[in-house]
Protein backbone atom coordinates (compact mmCIF):
# COMPACT_ATOMS: atom_id res chain seq x y z
CA UNK A 1 0.00 0.00 0.00
CA UNK A 2 1.28 4.01 -0.81
CA UNK A 3 2.29 5.43 2.54
CA UNK A 4 0.89 8.64 0.43
CA UNK A 5 -2.91 8.39 -0.43
CA UNK A 6 -4.00 9.51 -3.67
CA UNK A 7 -6.46 12.51 -4.56
CA UNK A 8 -10.15 12.52 -5.23
CA UNK A 9 -11.08 14.82 -8.19
CA UNK A 10 -14.55 16.02 -8.76
CA UNK A 11 -15.21 16.70 -12.10
CA UNK A 12 -18.95 17.98 -13.54
CA UNK A 13 -20.20 19.35 -16.11
CA UNK A 14 -23.54 19.73 -18.60
CA UNK A 15 -24.34 16.68 -20.74
CA UNK A 16 -23.00 17.66 -23.72
CA UNK A 17 -20.23 19.43 -21.81
CA UNK A 18 -17.24 17.14 -22.99
CA UNK A 19 -16.26 15.45 -19.31
CA UNK A 20 -16.82 11.94 -20.26
CA UNK A 21 -14.19 11.86 -23.46
CA UNK A 22 -11.99 14.25 -21.68
CA UNK A 23 -11.40 12.22 -18.23
CA UNK A 24 -11.11 8.78 -20.77
CA UNK A 25 -8.70 10.96 -22.68
CA UNK A 26 -6.86 11.70 -19.80
CA UNK A 27 -6.13 8.42 -18.05
CA UNK A 28 -3.16 7.85 -20.68
CA UNK A 29 -1.98 10.41 -20.35
CA UNK A 30 -1.38 10.23 -16.96
CA UNK A 31 0.12 6.61 -16.86
CA UNK A 32 2.58 8.13 -19.32
CA UNK A 33 3.44 10.41 -16.06
CA UNK A 34 3.96 8.03 -13.79
CA UNK A 35 0.35 9.23 -12.51
CA UNK A 36 -2.19 6.15 -11.79
CA UNK A 37 -5.83 7.38 -12.28
CA UNK A 38 -8.90 5.55 -12.85
CA UNK A 39 -12.43 6.86 -12.90
CA UNK A 40 -14.86 5.74 -10.64
CA UNK A 41 -17.81 3.41 -11.90
CA UNK A 42 -21.25 4.68 -10.62
CA UNK A 43 -24.62 2.70 -9.53
CA UNK A 44 -27.74 3.44 -11.65
CA UNK A 45 -31.03 2.42 -11.85
CA UNK A 46 -31.00 3.04 -15.63
CA UNK A 47 -31.37 0.44 -17.88
CA UNK A 48 -27.95 -0.21 -20.00
CA UNK A 49 -27.94 1.18 -23.42
CA UNK A 50 -26.54 -0.57 -26.74
CA UNK A 51 -22.45 -1.37 -26.21
CA UNK A 52 -22.33 -0.82 -22.30
CA UNK A 53 -21.00 -3.20 -20.06
CA UNK A 54 -21.83 -3.69 -16.44
CA UNK A 55 -19.01 -2.56 -14.35
CA UNK A 56 -17.08 -0.43 -17.15
CA UNK A 57 -20.00 1.95 -17.80
CA UNK A 58 -21.92 1.68 -14.39
CA UNK A 59 -23.16 -1.07 -12.22
CA UNK A 60 -26.56 -1.76 -13.09
CA UNK A 61 -28.77 -2.32 -10.15
CA UNK A 62 -32.71 -1.65 -9.77
CA UNK A 63 -34.44 0.07 -7.47
CA UNK A 64 -35.14 -1.93 -4.97
CA UNK A 65 -30.90 -2.61 -4.35
CA UNK A 66 -30.24 0.99 -4.90
CA UNK A 67 -32.20 2.35 -2.02
CA UNK A 68 -30.99 -0.50 -0.01
CA UNK A 69 -27.74 0.44 -0.17
CA UNK A 70 -28.80 3.97 0.36
CA UNK A 71 -29.78 2.74 3.95
CA UNK A 72 -26.66 0.69 4.38
CA UNK A 73 -24.31 4.08 3.92
CA UNK A 74 -22.78 2.42 0.90
CA UNK A 75 -22.72 5.69 -1.07
CA UNK A 76 -20.55 8.64 -0.92
CA UNK A 77 -23.27 10.70 -2.89
CA UNK A 78 -26.28 9.58 -4.59
CA UNK A 79 -29.02 11.85 -6.78
CA UNK A 80 -31.85 11.44 -8.79
CA UNK A 81 -30.75 12.84 -12.75
CA UNK A 82 -33.44 12.79 -15.24
CA UNK A 83 -36.08 10.34 -13.61
CA UNK A 84 -33.08 8.09 -12.44
CA UNK A 85 -30.70 7.17 -9.62
CA UNK A 86 -26.90 7.27 -9.77
CA UNK A 87 -24.42 7.16 -6.83
CA UNK A 88 -20.77 6.61 -6.06
CA UNK A 89 -19.59 3.58 -4.11
CA UNK A 90 -18.63 3.83 -1.11
CA UNK A 91 -15.72 1.07 -0.42
CA UNK A 92 -14.34 0.95 -3.76
CA UNK A 93 -13.47 4.74 -3.96
CA UNK A 94 -11.83 4.45 -0.31
CA UNK A 95 -9.53 1.30 -1.46
CA UNK A 96 -8.20 3.31 -4.37
CA UNK A 97 -7.22 5.93 -2.44
CA UNK A 98 -5.38 4.14 0.33
CA UNK A 99 -3.97 2.61 -2.37
CA UNK A 100 -2.36 5.74 -4.10
CA UNK A 101 -4.38 6.10 -6.84
CA UNK A 102 -5.72 9.27 -8.06
CA UNK A 103 -9.52 8.41 -8.57
CA UNK A 104 -12.12 10.55 -10.41
CA UNK A 105 -15.81 11.18 -9.83
CA UNK A 106 -17.75 11.91 -13.27
CA UNK A 107 -20.86 13.87 -11.20
CA UNK A 108 -23.13 16.73 -11.08
CA UNK A 109 -22.65 19.63 -9.02
CA UNK A 110 -25.43 17.93 -6.37
CA UNK A 111 -22.87 14.80 -5.69
CA UNK A 112 -20.09 17.23 -5.82
CA UNK A 113 -21.31 19.00 -3.16
CA UNK A 114 -22.30 15.82 -0.82
CA UNK A 115 -18.37 14.46 -1.53
CA UNK A 116 -17.39 17.56 -0.57
CA UNK A 117 -19.17 17.18 3.27
CA UNK A 118 -17.64 13.78 3.75
CA UNK A 119 -14.19 14.64 1.73
CA UNK A 120 -13.68 18.01 2.06
CA UNK A 121 -9.81 17.31 0.49
CA UNK A 122 -11.64 16.61 -2.54
CA UNK A 123 -10.49 18.92 -5.72
CA UNK A 124 -13.06 19.95 -8.22
CA UNK A 125 -12.75 20.73 -11.56
CA UNK A 126 -15.90 22.52 -13.49
CA UNK A 127 -16.11 22.11 -17.57
CA UNK A 128 -18.09 24.28 -19.70
CA UNK A 129 -18.59 24.63 -23.53
CA UNK A 130 -17.29 27.41 -25.30
CA UNK A 131 -20.78 28.86 -26.28
CA UNK A 132 -24.65 27.87 -25.77
CA UNK A 133 -24.65 26.86 -29.49
CA UNK A 134 -21.57 24.68 -29.88
CA UNK A 135 -23.50 22.99 -26.67
CA UNK A 136 -26.73 22.38 -28.46
CA UNK A 137 -24.54 21.72 -31.53
CA UNK A 138 -23.22 18.38 -29.51
CA UNK A 139 -26.25 17.25 -28.29
CA UNK A 140 -28.05 17.45 -31.31
CA UNK A 141 -25.10 15.15 -32.92
CA UNK A 142 -25.65 12.53 -30.76
CA UNK A 143 -28.79 12.00 -32.85
CA UNK A 144 -30.67 10.45 -30.31
CA UNK A 145 -33.07 12.99 -28.84
CA UNK A 146 -36.27 14.63 -30.40
CA UNK A 147 -36.30 18.65 -30.42
CA UNK A 148 -38.36 18.72 -27.23
CA UNK A 149 -35.61 16.81 -25.70
CA UNK A 150 -32.87 18.61 -27.02
CA UNK A 151 -34.63 22.01 -25.09
CA UNK A 152 -34.82 19.70 -22.04
CA UNK A 153 -31.32 19.29 -22.06
CA UNK A 154 -30.52 22.82 -23.10
CA UNK A 155 -32.47 24.14 -19.86
CA UNK A 156 -31.18 21.50 -17.36
CA UNK A 157 -27.52 22.52 -18.84
CA UNK A 158 -27.87 26.19 -18.14
CA UNK A 159 -29.28 25.09 -14.66
CA UNK A 160 -25.65 23.06 -13.71
CA UNK A 161 -23.42 25.73 -15.37
CA UNK A 162 -24.73 28.41 -13.10
CA UNK A 163 -23.24 25.80 -9.89
CA UNK A 164 -19.62 25.94 -11.98
CA UNK A 165 -18.75 28.95 -8.95
CA UNK A 166 -18.74 26.16 -6.36
CA UNK A 167 -15.39 24.47 -7.79
CA UNK A 168 -11.89 25.04 -7.62
CA UNK A 169 -10.89 24.92 -11.29
CA UNK A 170 -12.39 25.67 -14.42
CA UNK A 171 -11.86 24.53 -17.76
CA UNK A 172 -13.45 25.86 -20.93
CA UNK A 173 -13.74 22.73 -23.75
CA UNK A 174 -13.17 24.97 -27.24
CA UNK A 175 -10.65 22.76 -28.21
CA UNK A 176 -10.18 18.90 -27.37
CA UNK A 177 -6.55 18.89 -27.19
CA UNK A 178 -5.80 22.01 -24.96
CA UNK A 179 -8.63 21.13 -22.25
CA UNK A 180 -7.33 17.64 -22.11
CA UNK A 181 -3.59 19.51 -21.13
CA UNK A 182 -5.13 21.84 -19.45
CA UNK A 183 -6.81 18.72 -16.81
CA UNK A 184 -3.63 16.74 -17.11
CA UNK A 185 -1.98 20.30 -15.46
CA UNK A 186 -4.23 20.17 -12.92
CA UNK A 187 -3.56 16.70 -11.93
CA UNK A 188 -0.29 16.84 -11.91
CA UNK A 189 0.16 19.99 -9.69
CA UNK A 190 -0.78 18.63 -6.30
CA UNK A 191 2.46 16.13 -7.04
CA UNK A 192 4.59 19.18 -7.24
CA UNK A 193 3.85 20.71 -4.13
CA UNK A 194 7.04 21.05 -1.91
CA UNK A 195 5.65 18.89 0.87
CA UNK A 196 4.82 16.38 -1.96
CA UNK A 197 8.24 16.67 -3.30
CA UNK A 198 10.12 16.64 -0.55
CA UNK A 199 8.21 12.85 0.34
CA UNK A 200 9.22 11.59 -2.85
CA UNK A 201 12.89 12.70 -2.69
CA UNK A 202 13.51 11.98 0.54
CA UNK A 203 17.05 10.46 0.18
CA UNK A 204 18.04 12.94 -2.74
CA UNK A 205 17.28 16.45 -0.95
CA UNK A 206 19.51 15.73 2.24
CA UNK A 207 22.31 14.43 0.07
CA UNK A 208 21.70 17.59 -1.65
CA UNK A 209 21.87 20.01 1.41
CA UNK A 210 24.98 17.72 3.02
CA UNK A 211 27.87 20.19 3.65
Amino acid sequence: MSAKPGNLWIVSAPSGGGKTSLTRALLPRLAALGVHAEISVSYTTRAPRAGEQEGVHYHYVDEARFVQMIGTDDFLEHAHVFGRRYGTGRERTEALLAAGKDVILDIDWQGARQVRALMPQAQSIFILPPSRLELERRLRGRGTDPDHAIAERMAQATAEMSHYGEYEYLVINDDFESACTELTALFLAPRLTREAQQARYSCLIPDLLKA
